[in-house]
């Protein structure tokens, strides 16, 4: 009897993933979204005679769509403003594609979204000033595209975020101070833009800050103390910008693992209190999130 019940369950279990059906809106949010993509370019396509719990990349929970993973899928075109009706959406990776145009504002409304992933495509115009809405959000990566204009400063209440990757885009301007709000932040990487001015001080109430990735903009003034002091601080990196290094940075009380790369290419590796260039401290980590995969 056991052995029987527990195979009708798992039949039924199966057959509700299998025929599981969405809103009519939601249905049509992807449908949009297949056809402004090229979909039937798409390196795994989607059948639009089947269900759409069929379909690749399409998460479904109790009828309604929960993610879309479509990572280096082949997308060319652009994302259509009806994404902004899956409202239920707790992830969206679309990155590695070669998506172009702007990220639709409709998606502002997504605020079940958690991992919000549209790095390395050609996506131009600006963050949605209202992006600060997505309060849920624990990843937001958008490295890798065109995108111009300043960081918004609602990114300030997105105190879940732990990852925020914006770099090698053309965003200008200063950085809002309200992102030192971002009390679970692990890892900020801004490379490759034309930021400007100080880093704020509010920076330094980043507790969990880990990894803090400024170099190649245009930086200026002095490093505050309080930032080269966070104490889950491995690595800062700084150089190419227009910064003023104090001298008694090695003296600062930071966090074992903290190396300080400079604009002339020297390091200051808070670990041995050594000055040094790249090649003679060999042992200082590095990191790159230019080629994040799906599963990071």
């Amino acid at each position: 009897m056991g052995r029987y019940f527990h195979t009708l369950m798992f039949f039924i279990f199966t057959a509700n993933a299998l025929f599981a059906s969405v809103s009519k809106k939601e249905k049509q949010a992807l449908i949009d979204l297949y056809h402004s993509t090229s979909g039937a370019q798409w390196t795994v396509a989607w059948d639009m005679t089947k269900p759409v719990s069929s379909w690749y990349g399409v998460g479904i929970k109790h009828n309604k769509v929960v993610s879309l993973t479509l990572f280096n899928n082949n997308l060319r075109g652009t994302l259509p403003s009806s994404l902004g009706a899956l409202r239920h959406l707790e992830e969206l990776n679309l990155a590695f594609n070669d998506i172009s145009g702007d990220i639709p504002q409709n998606l502002i409304f997504l605020t079940e979204l958690k991992i919000l992933r549209l790095g390395k495509n050609r996506i131009s115009g600006t963050i949605p000033e209202k992006i600060g809405n997505l309060d849920k959000l624990l990843v937001l990566e958008l490295f890798g595209n065109t995108l111009s204009g300043e960081v918004p400063a609602s990114m300030g209440n997105m105190k879940n975020l732990k990852w925020l990757f914006l770099s090698y885009n053309n965003l200008n301007g200063t950085l809002p101070k309200e992102l030192g709000n971002l009390e679970s932040l692990e890892r900020m990487e801004l490379a490759g833009n034309d930021l400007e001015g100080n880093i704020p001080k509010s920076f330094g109430g980043l507790s969990k800050l880990g990894y803090l990735i400024l170099s190649e903009n245009r930086f200026s003034g002095t490093i505050p103390m309080n930032v080269i002091s966070i104490p889950k601080l491995q690595l800062f990196r700084v150089q190419n910008n227009r910064f003023s290094i104090p001298e008694h940075i090695g003296m600062a009380p930071t966090g074992q693992n903290l190396a300080l790369f400079e604009s002339e290419g020297e390091i200051v590796d808070l670990r041995s209190k050594r000055k040094g260039n790249i090649s003679e401290l060999r042992q200082v980590r590095t990191v790159n999130t230019i080629f994040e995969d799906a599963n990071d």
